[in-house]
């Protein structure tokens, strides 16, 4: 086995290279870029702290010289100097190969650099809203796995009964609700839209946080989470759910459990014992994906509606002001995860059933 993790390890470089190239050299020749940004932004079309100080020199009110054709958009009227200095600012002076090799010797040290349009580090940045997802992703795919396991399980063992019938449609009905609707219908009902306020609607802690002692605090967190989690996970169960009661009701018709009936073995012990190994493969093959979709995409709206300030958010906002160092780094960390997650997943399959050997094959 540690041969074979060693080499899913090793595989993890070409496989994080090969996407981070792709992206790199799409995005950097996509038009509207950094520069393009802010050259609308000096063209009055929007606001940039970070090229203010360049929009005063290089250009002043006798310059003769005025860019009658450039690469970038809405730059007629602007004198080179200022955006040659915009290039620089944004390291576009140097040849595209070149900015590269720089991104890739630095993120062979985790140097993401600084934001461009927020002046802060991206480690800082990614850091300061890493708890917000975490806390989404965890809790949320964490119940609905806790919920939809035993649910598709008890639905496979009363396959056609009433009980499969009414959880049925009641998952089904779950799943047609966009989790953005929901999340709205939550704040109008219980969080002071139009009804009652329990619940709170902005950040996961009180700004009352440091006077309350642990058990407090612990409280405060889960009960800011509550409203986003529900509205999260609204939807959820449907595809898991009925992912394990067809993976137990195929387990269920096979040889070998009608041969551990005839043998005596109970229900239970047949479920459990031989079943469960066997049908429950292929759902721990679907958590790395989960996760990840919980984590970092699946929360955007709802962290936009409930004003949390996680890495769904950041990833939309950065990939609207085309901020590359932030959608860089956070394609290159989120890349990274979901390949230790999928490492991760196939050590899984041993733990179950011993008979998985991937170093043999």
């Amino acid at each position: 086995m540690a041969a074979y993790i060693i080499r899913r390890l090793l595989l993890i470089i070409p496989t994080l290279l090969a996407i981070i190239t792709i992206n790199f050299f799409i995005i950097q020749i996509a038009p509207g870029g950094p520069v393009d940004q802010a050259i609308a932004t000096m063209q009055g079309f929007g606001s940039n702290t970070s090229v203010q100080r360049i929009s005063g020199g290089g250009g002043g009110e006798g310059t003769e010289q005025k860019v009658e054709s450039s690469r970038y958009r809405g730059s007629r009227g602007l004198d080179p100097e200022v955006i040659a200095e915009i290039e620089r600012l944004y390291g576009f002076d140097k040849p595209i190969l070149q900015r590269y090799g720089r991104m890739l010797k630095n993120y062979i040290t985790f140097d993401f650099g600084n934001s461009l349009f927020r002046a802060r580090s991206v480690l800082d940045l990614i850091t300061e809203r890493m708890p917000v997802s975490i806390s989404l992703g965890l809790w949320s795919t964490l119940i609905i796995y806790l919920v939809s396991i035993p649910l598709g399980i008890r639905k496979a063992v009363k396959n056609g009964t009433k009980f499969d019938t009414w959880t049925s449609a009641v998952i089904v009905i779950g799943n047609a609700i966009p989790s953005f609707l929901f999340a709205v219908l939550l704040i109008v009902l219980f969080a002071g839209g139009s009804f009652i306020k329990i619940f709170p609607l902005r950040g996961l802690f009180s700004t009352d946080l440091n006077s309350m002692n642990l058990l407090q605090k612990i409280g405060d967190y889960f009960w800011h989470l509550t409203l986003p989690i529900i509205a999260m996970i609204i939807g959820g169960f449907a595809s898991l759910t009925m992912l394990t009661k067809n993976s137990f009701l195929d387990e269920i018709n096979k040889q070998y459990v009608m041969t551990a009936r005839a043998k005596g073995l109970t229900e239970k012990k047949i479920l459990m014992g031989h079943v469960f190994r066997n049908a429950m493969l292929i759902i721990i093959a679907g958590f790395p994906a989960a996760f990840i979709s919980m984590f970092f995409t699946g929360s955007v709206l709802i962290e936009v509606i409930f004003s949390l300030d996680g890495l769904g958010l950041l990833g939309f906002e950065s990939t609207m002001q085309r901020d590359y160092p932030v959608i860089f780094a956070t394609l290159y960390i989120f890349t990274l995860m979901g390949l230790l997650l999928s490492l991760l997943s196939d050590l899984m399959y041993t733990i179950i059933d011993p008979r998985i050997d991937f170093e043999a094959r």
